[in-house]
């Protein structure tokens, strides 16, 4: 996958045009992706793509994300999107890895995903079994960050060995380290050590699903 940088290269080629005769600076690719400049700042400096903001850039531009994303030549993009896949996401959704979400709404869009990115979900016959939303908060960083797409298998639901999955209990839904202990409660972890671990009993845990991966594999 291309980094942030080459990514930013693409954009300020692709914009060159609606700023000319003006030089393309950092300023104008956060302003058409609707970041602000200290978030696009954080962002270089971390190598952290703004996967949602890509989405809606390419989609205004009738832009491949695949072509931003992996760097494939224009003559080899038509091939490409053959072989795009649909998974269902829920981008009205957030699932917390801070202070809980709540789900009252749930409208389903699908998102367009890259033949390259099925083997990261299992392969293509786990596809129906895969939902995407989005993370807000930052307890579960640096595995994710605010407005990362992550992917849930629903299929998923065994915590006995362990992973990060997406739960919902009383407070809402989050994605968060569960681990069963011996006595059959079960630990919530969070991946940011400013964060303390919850215990839970396990009757007070709704699993939705184990999250296995967002735009690259999970830890």
């Amino acid at each position: 996958m291309n980094s942030f940088l080459d990514i930013v290269e693409e954009i300020k080629s692709i914009i060159s045009d609606e700023v000319a005769p003006k030089k393309v600076f950092d300023k104008d690719v956060a302003a058409v992706l609707g970041i602000s400049q200290m978030n696009f700042a954080t962002m270089k400096k971390r190598n952290k793509i703004p996967f949602n903001e890509l989405l809606d850039f390419c989609a205004k531009r009738s832009i491949s994300i695949n072509w931003l994303l992996y760097g494939q030549s224009p003559e080899s993009l038509v091939e490409a999107t053959n072989k795009f896949y649909m998974v269902k996401y829920f981008s009205d959704i957030n699932a917390s890895a801070g202070g809980g979400s709540d789900i009252e709404c749930e409208e389903v869009e699908e998102l367009e995903i890259p033949e390259q990115f099925v083997f990261m979900l299992g392969g293509e016959k786990e596809l129906q079994n895969i939902e995407a939303i989005n993370v807000s908060g930052d307890s579960m960083e640096p595995t994710f960050s605010y407005n990362d797409i992550v992917f849930i298998n629903r299929s998923k639901t065994d915590i006995n060995r362990g992973g990060i999955f997406t739960i919902r209990t009383e407070a809402g839904l989050f994605i968060k380290r569960v681990q069963k202990r011996i006595d059959g409660k079960l630990d919530i972890i969070s991946d940011n050590s400013v964060y303390s671990t919850q215990t839970l009993d396990a009757n007070q845990v709704e699993v939705v699903g184990r999250v296995v991966s967002r735009f690259g594999d999970v830890d």
